[in-house]
């Protein structure tokens, strides 16, 4: 136990350097060194001089107490005093090493926002949600048994010419020309009924002009369940047409053939670029097919383990970049692929 005038030498000793040590201390390291070394548990000497306080005699405690624990105190605010300017000082140089770059543009600086294909897109999801289709995906490279055979497309179809269709070399794949195959999937995987989205993007070997691209995008539905009838259809597209291009949007539907659909109809709205006069977007007829709908195909249902017998239901595509160009006016697709920042900002 160390005698009352050891104690004394000793604290006279740390008293002395202790604060003047801490003062010195020139980067952030140094401090957490310092207090390591005057205040740390395992190996601080002022620790080491509190925890002997208890050996001494209680006269002794009574007087040497209060300055170690005065002494701790002014160490502890050393310390912190010491980081705070430490911290200054590194932030005043990095604030002088850094350099205004006087070529950049003044506030208020652009803001990004979403392209107007993919806000269509949005809205589109958003509207079919709301009807009640949940959201369904998937790959963008298919094999023909998803992107043909399943929908009932036979094997001398012209769609799947290679004029037509993107088939990968040496391989039995291709890039699929609808996202149909993502109902197939669907089907095959669930038990109706079913209600279904699948947005994506798709790729046909086409020529690009005013109205048609080689890489778009579609949004299709399938609804499966008990005594689906062609008037669920077409109120469900009306709804859904007219949510998109506004209560007074002029649809028509019209008979068609399509191999997965039976009976088929293609969806027409009146021109909203030439208010039904003509023009190159509409191939001057005044009106702008949007899409291909119809009753599933009973083949197709069999071909995913369905019952036609038990179960009925419809299904519909439909472009998203044409619907754009309706919304926005734009009178040429070819417009919203080239990049060109002052066309997207005018159409966002």
């Amino acid at each position: 136990m160390p005698e009352p005038r050891d104690w004394d030498r000793e604290w006279l000793e740390l008293s002395a350097g202790a604060l003047d040590a801490v003062s010195r201390a020139d980067t952030l390291e140094a401090v957490e060194a310092a207090r390591v070394d005057l205040l740390g548990r395992e190996r601080g000497r002022l620790s080491a001089l509190l925890k002997s306080l208890k050996d001494l005699p209680i006269e002794e405690r009574k007087r040497l107490g209060p300055q170690a624990n005065a002494l701790k105190d002014a160490i502890e605010k050393g310390l912190e005093s010491r980081r705070k300017a430490l911290d200054a000082k590194a932030l005043d140089a990095g604030l002088a090493a850094a350099r205004i770059d006087l070529s950049l543009p003044p506030p208020p600086w652009p803001r990004g926002r979403r392209h107007p294909v993919s806000e269509t897109l949005r809205e589109m999801t958003d509207i079919l949600s709301r009807l009640g289709f949940a959201l369904a995906e998937g790959p963008l490279v298919e094999n023909d048994r998803n992107n043909f055979e399943g929908l009932n497309i036979p094997a001398d179809h012209p769609a799947r010419d290679v004029q037509d269709t993107f088939y990968l070399r040496d391989l039995p794949l291709l890039l699929r020309t609808h996202t149909s195959p993502v109902q197939i999937r669907h089907m095959e995987a669930n038990k109706p009924p079913i209600r279904i989205m699948a947005p994506g993007r798709v790729f046909r070997h086409e020529a690009v002009d005013a109205s048609h691209s080689a890489v778009f995008h579609q949004v299709e539905g399938l609804y499966i369940d008990r005594r689906v009838t062609m008037a669920d259809l077409k109120g469900t597209l009306s709804l859904f047409m007219r949510g998109l291009l506004g209560p007074k949007a002029a649809i028509r539907f019209r008979p068609s053939f399509f191999p997965f659909t039976e009976p088929s109809t293609e969806v027409d709205v009146r021109c909203l670029l030439c208010a039904g006069a003509g023009c190159a977007a509409c191939k001057r007829s005044g009106w702008m097919e949007l899409l291909g709908a119809g009753l599933v195909h009973p083949n197709v249902l069999r071909f995913c383990g369905i019952d036609p017998a038990q179960w009925s239901g419809f299904a519909f595509g439909v472009g998203v970049e044409r619907l754009t160009l309706l919304r926005l006016g734009v009178p040429d697709i070819r417009m919203l692929y080239e990049n060109d920042v002052r066309v997207l900002e005018k159409l966002s």
